[in-house]
């Protein structure tokens, strides 16, 4: 792992010699505890193309980078106080060893082993192997996190401890691989999810993003997309960029920005990669879009400075909280003093100078990139790790014998307040406590962008608390709409678009007996049976309910048709029994007749039954009313039919007929054929009795209150017993039809028998088909048509005969003695 090696060489003493050219420190100083620094005192490199034909040259570094130098000043400052004061390390000087990686993780490589193995010639005894002990005790920086991940893969087996100030990949957190690695900002991880959450706060379901092509922006954007997913969020495009990438990169990253549809825009990109994009956005014109800053470049004035096009006008991102180090401002213009013997605020020219300092100029106010204190989270950061070093230094050099000795146990232990009161330790994982605050660029007059603090996010509340830390106040921006399809009203539900994310969407409209009543719903609810979607589809109502009622016209007719049969039936039965006495109502049993005319009259009313909201004394009446008194109607019209078979039987000789087919047979023929028929009503009434239904299924709006029939067994037994009734009935009468024409009795009963049997025959598929309230119509129908068509045949002739014929309403007549007819 070293890069020492032994050779033997021709000198007396053998030597170890480093493999390669030795880097010197760009900043050093001596001390009995020496401290580490990489910084990127150049944000750039000359590119060069090896041959490997000669040794390489040195890494030539470009593109001075001040805001790093500042940084390296922090940890200048830490380590002076420290040796300083009387309290931590008496009597132990730190000393420093800072070196420039440039931005290059190669380099950085190379100076993490210059930090560890040191760069002198070491002569030793022939015995003696060429290893020693690290240089430096622990290594503060790199700003970058790919640097970072190479340096503690090469430092990690060693354990020394590596103290970052800026780098927040959340990959760094795994102990497994970076052993050696702690931070004094916190992960990626919570930043990434931080800025998921931001964005949902804001309503952005449609953002696209800009990373560094490296470990930062690749696995921050990798986190930011699994929690934006998780919060409805999707990403139009995601692209990649380093700020050594050719200029058609960066073109196309443009065209990609101007063809998408998307207004915000996350960049998750470092500092360095962030001025050189804004460089050629402003080229472009690249305006309008809202911005979501990571904490690498949302707090850095610098950026806020190139920014003369405005690009970037109400960018919102997170950083670190505020912070404050007693001292250090003061001490960075002491530094710049010495390094220049210049106090630099206003640079006085003179005639023969214009450019050069007098060295008398008063540096109180001054305000440039040297003495600019906007970064000091960051080197609070900074002056933190130093002194989480020293304290876990102090902890070793008073512990006893037997305490461990291992610096990175100790400094994984620790806790200290600063002198400013912040409080300072690392997890298990090295990491610190997750909390941001969220900076919105606001511009000021004289184009001076400042960065206000609008709202707060603490990961180390539980999480159901970190979003109302986020508490808006005083936003520059006016929210932009950024959505790749709008919000569906409530009445809609979304519908995903082929091939697109899923925020991409259209709305379809909630089908018939389905709701939705909030904003963006995934699926519409179906409503309770009882219910029904209103015409908006965002609110079930209740279903109308529907039945045969008195009120409708379909009712009332009926109603009306069956009161004008029972009084048809009631004016026959008058008319009958004013005239009982003649020979026509006394022919084929008066009694009968009366008795059909009885049940004619119940079967009209039993119709009525049907009519109105079923109940469950009405379901059962209905059907039982309309079961026993057809039977007894057509037992009625049986007992005639047979009368007048018999009576032509009972005139031949010998014939005995008429004794067994008197009144007392026909009463109680029509007593046993009701009896069967009440018989059966009751076993349907115990077994399984009609009862009120409420049918959901005819209409998907409505709610058809009908009569379920319990058994359908029952049902229509009661109906085959008077359809097997109605069928005899005929047969007789058919029997019966060559009678004489003065006994036409028959045939009108064999008519009416006719209309009977077809109207129940044609009421059985009627009946099936018919949805609803319709049924029970043609029910009522079938019933009447019956009714009427008895009472018609079979009493309207004899009315006739009574009322306009008196004189063929005489025995003579109605024993076929009359005149004879005239052939015809």
């Amino acid at each position: 792992c070293l890069i020492f090696f032994s050779s033997c060489l021709p000198a007396k003493e053998p030597v170890c010699i480093q493999r390669g050219d030795p880097d010197n420190p760009q900043l050093s100083r001596d001390g009995d505890i020496i401290l580490g620094g990489m910084f990127s005192f150049h944000s750039s490199w000359n590119d060069r193309k090896d041959t490997y034909m000669q040794k390489p040259l040195p890494l030539q570094c470009t593109s001075f980078n001040s805001r790093e130098f500042r940084v390296a000043q922090a940890m200048l400052f830490a380590i002076e106080e420290i040796n300083n004061s009387t309290d931590l390390l008496p009597g132990v000087s730190l000393g420093y060893k800072m070196y420039d990686t440039c931005g290059s993780i190669a380099q950085s490589i190379k100076v993490a082993l210059a930090l560890m193995n040191g760069n002198q010639i070491i002569f030793t005894a022939p015995e003696a192997p060429c290893t020693k002990p690290a240089q430096v005790q622990a290594i503060i920086g790199e700003t970058s996190s790919s640097p970072c991940m190479a340096i503690a893969t090469v430092i990690g087996p060693f354990y020394i401890p590596m103290i970052s100030h800026l780098a927040t990949c959340a990959c760094l957190s795994d102990k497994t691989k970076y052993p050696s690695f702690l931070r004094t900002i916190p992960s990626d991880y919570y930043q990434s999810r931080a800025l998921a959450h931001l964005v949902k706060h804001f309503g952005w379901t449609w953002v696209g993003a800009i990373r560094t092509n490296d470990d930062y922006g690749n696995k921050g954007i990798a986190t930011f997309t699994e929690t934006a997913q998780q919060l409805g969020i999707c990403l139009e495009y995601s692209v990649s960029f380093f700020r050594t990438d050719p200029y058609e990169k960066i073109q196309k990253i443009i065209d990609i920005i101007k063809a998408s549809t998307s207004k915000v825009i996350i960049g998750f990109l470092s500092h360095f990669d962030m001025d050189v994009l804004l460089h050629e956005f402003s080229l472009n014109n690249l305006t309008g879009y809202q911005w979501i800053g990571s904490e690498s470049w949302i707090f850095d004035s610098q950026t806020a400075k190139m920014d003369i096009h405005h690009i970037l006008d109400g960018a919102i991102g997170l950083y670190i909280p505020k912070a404050h180090v007693t001292g250090l401002q003061e001490f960075m213009l002491n530094f710049w003093e010495t390094l220049f013997n210049c106090k630099f605020k206003e640079l006085k020219s003179t005639a023969e100078n214009p450019r050069e300092c007098t060295g008398h100029e008063d540096l109180t106010g001054v305000q440039n990139i040297f003495t600019d204190m906007s970064l000091m989270p960051m080197f609070n950061n900074v002056y933190k790790g130093v002194y989480a070093v020293a304290h876990a230094l102090h902890n070793i050099l008073n512990c006893n014998k037997t305490c461990e000795k291992n610096i990175l146990q100790h400094i994984l232990k620790i806790y200290f307040k600063t002198k400013e009161g912040d409080e300072v330790y690392f997890d298990e994982n090295g990491d610190p406590a997750a909390k941001y605050e969220i900076i919105n660029w606001q511009p000021r007059k004289n184009s001076i962008m400042e960065f206000v603090t609008v709202g707060l996010y603490d990961a180390s509340l539980p999480p159901d608390k970190h979003l109302p830390m986020v508490i808006i106040v005083h936003l520059f921006i006016q929210v932009p709409v950024s959505v790749c399809s709008e919000k569906c009203p409530p009445g809609t539900r979304k519908v995903l678009q082929k091939g697109r994310p899923v925020c991409c969407y259209d709305c379809i409209r909630c089908a018939e007996g389905e709701i939705s009543n909030i904003t963006d719903s995934v699926t519409c609810l179906r409503c309770p049976p009882e219910f029904w979607s209103n015409e908006r589809r965002d609110t079930c109502i209740k279903k109308e309910a529907v039945f045969l009622s008195y009120e409708e016209i379909m009712g009332a007719l009926l109603t009306a048709a069956s009161l004008f049969g029972t009084c048809m039936t009631t004016g026959v039965a008058l008319i009958f029994f004013k005239y009982r006495t003649t020979p026509i109502v006394r022919a084929n049993n008066s009694e009968l007749s009366f008795l059909l005319l009885f049940s004619l009259t119940l079967c009209f009313l039993c119709s009525l039954t049907f009519i109105g909201q079923p109940s469950e004394w009405s379901c059962m009446l209905r059907h039982v009313a309309f079961g026993i008194t057809f039977v007894l109607c057509i037992s009625c019209v049986l007992g005639k039919t047979m009368v007048v078979l018999m009576a032509f039987r009972a005139t031949r000789p010998g014939s005995n007929v008429q004794k067994w087919f008197g009144p007392t047979q026909q009463r109680l023929c029509v007593t046993s054929f009701t009896v069967i028929q009440l018989i059966m009503c009751i076993i349907w009434l115990t077994v399984s009795p009609p009862f009120p239904f409420k049918n959901f299924k005819e209409f998907k709006d409505k709610i058809t209150l009908e009569c379920a029939l319990g058994t359908s067994l029952g049902y229509w037994a009661v109906l085959g017993y008077i359809g097997l009734l109605s069928v005899l009935c005929f047969i007789f009468a058919f029997l019966a039809r060559k009678l004489p024409d003065n006994f036409n009795e028959a045939k009108f009963i064999t008519f009416s028998m006719l209309i009977f049997c077809a109207v129940w025959i044609t009421f059985i598929p009627a009946y099936v088909s018919s949805p609803g309230k319709f049924s029970v119509a043609v029910e009522i129908f079938a019933i009447l048509a019956s009714s009427f068509g008895l009472l018609i045949c079979i009493f309207f002739p004899k009315c006739y005969i009574i009322l306009l014929k008196p004189e063929r309403n005489t025995k003579k007549n109605m024993m076929g003695k009359g005149a004879p007819r005239s052939p015809s």
